[in-house]
């Protein structure tokens, strides 16, 4: 069997020259972490490019959620039991076991068979008296149905965090998909659209929650002898805001050599797989391409095959959460099951040439009329 040749997604480096730029203020100022320049003048960048208020900077996207969640009160236990949140079970694990090790516990309510998000329809059944968020997932970029969602939040009182882990540059009706919830969580691990690296954003709708955060990731610390609260380490630093600085001065030209490679995989595939269903007046970042097979089977012998030709596709996401026994699930989300079982995420990455890119398609393409 030949070495994988082409991952599934490669990280994108920017200019050493940029970068080097960067690091070279770093050095000057000897300032490397605890909100030092860079990551002042990150966080506004990204507030402007993004089109949203309120953007914290944190360590990674998992923390971005953690944190969201104690800033918004919803880890308190009810009445000796655990808090619940509803949520999707086909996301990745981070979104689900975020909420257990707060000790929240996920309470899966099954996605759209289209769109792969989760389906309003089955929220109210799942909520109970211990309910105290929802926590949709904009899976691979896509929007969630997000008017109908935050209208059951109002109605039964719920806090709605949006794990936006995918959306970086998205926009909804004209507007940032951020901008919806109490809070939006972002990830910029190194394999996402936009990265620093490791690293993530919170974006809340109220100041007073992104003033509390603030305190939160450096240990409750306010002052060189004041602790307000209780707080974590969540604090991005200097180098990793050098990074993402690089990548977003090049984020357009990213763009467009990724919308050029999702735009040819449509072109060639949509006729023959299942894809993911956009609502209208969506704005993609181009982040991902997902296709759904007939079969399980189908599935797995098209991955097995791409990877004797060196071509790495991911069963991204597999399983489906709710079969994960460490998150204390029970009942089958028949869905997300079924959707999880039958998916791969195709190449996709800035580099990829036209030339490997219809290598794939050829591949894929063969084995689907064998």
């Amino acid at each position: 069997m030949s070495q994988p040749i082409i991952p599934v997604t490669r990280p994108y480096l920017p200019s050493r020259e940029k970068l080097d730029q960067y690091i070279d203020g770093i050095y000057e100022r000897n300032w490397l972490t605890n909100n030092g320049p860079l990551v002042q003048e990150l966080t506004q960048r990204l507030e402007d490019y993004l089109g949203v208020e309120n953007l914290l900077l944190v360590t990674n996207g998992t923390l971005a959620l953690q944190i969201a969640y104690k800033v918004l009160g919803i880890t308190e236990p009810v009445k000796q039991a655990p808090a619940e949140a509803i949520t999707t079970p086909f996301t990745f694990i981070a979104t689900a076991s975020s909420l257990k090790w707060e000790g929240v516990q996920p309470v899966f309510a099954d996605i759209d068979p289209d769109t792969w998000c989760l389906d309003p329809a089955n929220i109210e059944a799942a909520i109970s008296p211990n309910t105290r968020a929802i926590l949709p997932v904009h899976v691979f970029g896509n929007a969630c149905e997000v008017e109908t969602i935050d209208a059951i939040a109002q109605k039964h009182k719920l806090k709605v965090i949006y794990d936006a882990s995918h959306a970086f540059g998205v926009k909804y009706k004209g507007e940032s998909l951020l901008k919806h919830g109490d809070a939006a969580t972002l990830s910029f691990h190194a394999t996402k659209l936009f990265h620093t690296v490791e690293g993530g954003a919170i974006i809340f709708k109220r100041k007073e929650d992104l003033e509390r955060a603030k305190k939160m990731i450096n240990f409750g610390i306010t002052g060189p002898e004041t602790i307000e609260c209780l707080g974590i380490n969540a604090k991005l630093n200097e180098l990793q805001a050098a990074m993402g600085l690089s990548v977003l001065d090049e984020m357009e030209a990213n763009l467009k050599a990724r919308s050029e490679v999702w735009h040819r995989y449509e072109q060639s595939l949509s006729q023959v797989l299942q894809l993911q269903v956009k609502p209208e007046k969506l704005d993609y970042n181009y982040a991902y391409f997902p296709v759904v097979f007939e079969s399980e089977e189908k599935a797995v012998q098209v991955a097995a095959m791409l990877k004797e030709n060196g071509v790495l596709a991911r069963r991204y996401f597999y399983p489906s959460l709710e079969s994960v026994e460490s998150l204390g699930a029970e009942a089958d989300q028949p869905i997300s099951k079924d959707i999880a079982s039958r998916i791969l995420c195709l190449p996709i990455f800035d580099q990829l040439s036209q030339a490997d890119q219809q290598k794939i398609i050829n591949f894929i393409t063969a084995e689907l009329e064998a």
